[in-house]
C-alpha cells in the first residue's frame, strides 16, 4: 500500500488528486477519521477541496475518498523516530 507521503510527493505543486481509504489500506471507519481531520485543517502538504465522497455501510455514512490539492505551504517537518 502507498503511504500518504508517497502519493503527495509524486504530485506537482497545485495538482488535484484523489486520496482513498482503499489506496492506503485503511478500513472505511479508519479513513473517515483521518479524512475529517484533513477537511478541518488540511494534511501534510495538501488540502481538501470540494465535498468528500461518502459511502453507506450498514446505515452509517463514512468518507471513503477526498479530492485534494497539493499545497506545500502546509508541509510539516517529519519528527525523527528513534
Amino acid at each position: 500500500m502507498a503511504s500518504i507521503e508517497d502519493v503527495v510527493n509524486r504530485q506537482k505543486e497545485g495538482a488535484q488528486f484523489v486520496l482513498s481509504g482503499a489506496m492506503m489500506g485503511l478500513a472505511p471507519d479508519e479513513f473517515d477519521i483521518v479524512a475529517k481531520l484533513w477537511v478541518k485543517g488540511g494534511g501534510n502538504g495538501f488540502r481538501v477541496i470540494g465535498t468528500p465522497h461518502r459511502r453507506c455501510i450498514d446505515g452509517e455514512f463514512f468518507i471513503d475518498r477526498v479530492t485534494v490539492i497539493k499545497d506545500s505551504a502546509l508541509r510539516r517537518e517529519e519528527i525523527p523516530r528513534e
